[in-house]
Order: C-alpha cells, then structure tokens, then sequence
C-alpha cells in the first residue's frame, strides 16, 4: 500500500485547456432493469457540454422486465429536438455467459465512431466528462484511458462504509498507474479505441465468466500496448454512482467482484490481491494471538496502528481527489470492521454463486 501511496502522486492531476474538440465518441451504456435510475443518467447525457455532433449514446437493454424502455422511450419523445442528441435504445444479443459483455460487445459492433466509452445505467455524468477524454486523446498517445468513478456521498454509514471502500480502491487504482503497473479499472468510466478492442478480439477467452467486463479489457489492452493505457486524474471527468441500499446487497456485490479475482492474467495484480488479504487476515488474528499470550500487546497495537495509518494515508490522498473529505470521519470505525468484512468476502466468494440484476451465477 505504501507503493501505492507513493504512485498516486506520480500521476499528475489533468486540466482542461479548453482545447477544441474534435474526438468523436460512441457511449455504451449496458442496462437491466434501472427504470429507478435512468432519468438521472438521461439528464447528465443532456447536460453534457461536448458538441452533439461528436457522439452517439448507444443504450443496450439487456432483457429488463420493468419499465426501463418505457421511461427512456419517454424522456426521449420529450427532449428538444434542437439538442441534436442521438441517442438509440438497442437490445442485447446474447452468445455467452455474460450478459454485460455481450453487450458491450454488441455495443462495439454497432458503434459508428472510432473511441468507445462505457459507462452504467446507475451513473451520473458531469458535464465535462468528454471534454476530458478528448483533451487527454489529443495530448497523449493513448489506446485506452480510464476514468475516475465515485459514490454519491450519502448520510447513512453503510454509504460511508462503501465509500471508503471505493476511494481505497480508487486510490490503488491511480497509485498503481503511477507506478507503471496498473491493477484495476472500473467500467463506468472507461474508453478504449474501437479498432483495439476488435484487434484484441474483444472478451474472447473469458466469455464463460459473467463478470470482470472492465478487467479483463485492461488486461488485454496492457498486453496489446503497455505504454499507451493511461489514467485520466481529472476531477472534471468524474462519474458518480449511488451505493448498495442494504447490506446484503453490498455482500453479493463484493462476491461478484471477488468471484473474478482468480481468473486475473497478471501477477502482479494477483500479488497485490493475495498481500491485502494476508494483511486483513492478520489484523484478525492479532487479538487471539494477545489473548493466547502468543503475542506482545505492543506488538499487536503497533501492528495495528502502522496498518491503519497506511490506509488512512491513501484514503486522505483519494477523499481529497475526489472532494469528499467528510467521509474520512467514519475511518476508524471503518477501518476496524473492514478486515473482517474483506475477508469474510473472500471465503463467501469461494463457495457461493452471487446474484446480479435477478439472474444468478457461479464462480
């Protein structure tokens, strides 16, 4: 994690130069019963400041059975005409285990331009989000780049909770760029180039695992080019999504993303996984080993104390990044439960199927 930390500075913050725009951009957006959450993304598309002319909103229903259709079918008939959004409501064809990535993939094939960016039904979009993007396309040599996700802060501790669990990961995220070895991406904030994700023949070789859309991805683009994935630390290009409303579907939530860990190709993104579990197993351990007098109750309030004050040293870095600083308040307490919940995890996703969008799943 101190490596991490270490790299999160070596990404230099992106600003916008009001550049002109010129990178024409297909949007993805997978969806599956998110009639509760579409109209907020709708209206961030439409508050969007790119050039109409410069993108096409491809939205891909996955065989929802609510009224998802019916409330974009809805919003669409009465958005001005004048706004020149071309926005297409498409249905997914499905070929394999994986639903979202089938339709992603349909996405991609159906796409009229030369950059690809995804994102989720439950997102909300800032206004300068492809601002971002084309500005980073045109100052760097890139094939891929990926963008910063975040939670919308909320008051409830389950929100905090979650929070500080993404700004973790987020934070890993941008440190691991830093340091020339990408770990993670997240696929409601990612874009790639088309023709590169035909090259790379797309999700080909891990179709039968139905998460892991965005991973895999990063993977195969590290392997296709290495030097030409970066990450966009841009806090105009910041996508915001609501967390889990209850613990059980925080649980299965945490098992999916899990349940692909052992299927990584990387590594070094396997020894980064394997370092962290080991760590929360052993602030678990500390206290059986002081009560069984196995060890000093220094030793394990040091450990304890080093452990927390690495963490917390990222979670500062990365609540300050992206401006949500109050939920370092709930760190403690966090921080505490966190290596039992993180663990737990770990064993569930071992031996468990997860649900996700009303269908089920194995390993």
């Amino acid at each position: 994690m101190s490596y991490l930390v270490y790299g999160f500075d070596q990404v230099e913050d992106f600003k916008l130069t009001d550049l002109k725009a010129s990178t024409k951009f297909s949007i993805i957006i997978p969806f599956r019963n998110e009639a509760n959450n579409l109209l907020v993304l709708l209206k961030s598309i439409t508050e969007l400041k790119y050039p109409t002319s410069l993108f096409e909103v491809l939205l891909i229903n996955d065989d929802s059975n609510d009224n998802s259709v019916e409330v974009i079918q809805n919003y669409l008939e009465n958005l001005d005409p004048n706004l020149g959004l071309n926005i297409k409501v498409l249905s997914n064809v499905r070929f394999s285990n994986s639903p979202k990535k089938d339709a992603i993939t349909f996405g991609v094939n159906k796409a009229s331009n030369g950059w690809i960016i995804t994102t989720d039904a439950d997102c909300m979009l800032p206004p300068y989000w492809l601002d971002a993007f084309d500005e980073k396309i045109q100052s760097s040599d890139s094939i891929s780049i990926v963008g910063p996700v975040t939670l919308i802060n909320e008051p409830s501790f389950l929100n905090k909770f979650q929070l500080l669990e993404v700004l973790g990961l987020q934070g890993s995220t941008i440190g691991s760029f830093g340091m020339k070895k990408p770990l993670m991406c997240n696929g409601a904030n990612f874009s790639y180039q088309k023709s590169v994700f035909l090259d790379c023949e797309g999700y080909k070789g891990n179709n039968d695992i139905a998460s892991g859309d965005d991973l895999f991805l990063l993977e195969k683009f590290l392997n296709y080019s290495n030097d030409q994935v970066h990450y966009l630390k841009c806090n105009k290009a910041i996508v915001s999504t609501r967390g889990e409303v209850n613990l059980k579907s925080v649980i299965s939530q945490r098992i999916r993303w899990a349940s692909k860990t052992s299927n990584y190709g990387e590594w070094f993104t396997k020894l980064v996984g394997l370092i962290v579990f080991l760590a929360n197993l052993s602030m678990i351990a500390i206290l059986p080993l002081i009560l069984l007098n196995m060890m000093s109750l220094r030793i394990g309030f040091a450990l304890i104390i080093i452990k927390l004050g690495i963490d917390f040293l990222m979670e500062f870095k990365a609540s300050r990044f992206f401006n949500q600083e109050n939920a370092l308040l709930y760190f403690l307490f966090s921080g505490i439960l966190y290596p039992v919940f993180s663990v737990l995890i770990v064993f569930l996703s071992i031996i468990l199927p997860y649900r996700w969008k009303g269908r089920t799943f194995k390993k």
